[in-house]
């Protein structure tokens, strides 16, 4: 019972910190909206994630917490939140374009 209860709270803690982290982002950057990203996409002034994360060499069993497009500097950035193989939460930032 105390591995569950320690798991659980593990799992709030990384919700938690991926939360944070995203909204610090999103209030440090103009980010896109859903609807935005899906035009980018469709437009090619992006590419697609799953394309980013092929080209960055993520694997397809990655755990993807949350997925932002930020204009970092004058260019476009997914920032995704993962989950790594150990269960902590980081933030990945790859180039858009």
């Amino acid at each position: 019972m105390k591995t569950l209860t320690s798991k659980f709270l593990a799992s709030i803690a990384v919700a938690l910190a991926v939360g944070l982290a995203s909204t610090g982002a999103a209030n440090a950057q103009a980010c896109l909206d859903k609807r935005q990203i899906q035009d980018a996409v469709s437009s090619g002034q992006i590419m697609s994630l799953d394309a980013v994360l092929a080209s960055a060499g993520v694997g397809g069993s990655a755990e993807i917490l949350s997925v932002q497009v930020c204009d970092e500097g004058g260019r476009l950035v997914y920032i995704i939140g993962v989950l790594t193989p150990e269960g902590e939460a980081q933030n990945l930032v790859l180039s858009a374009q």
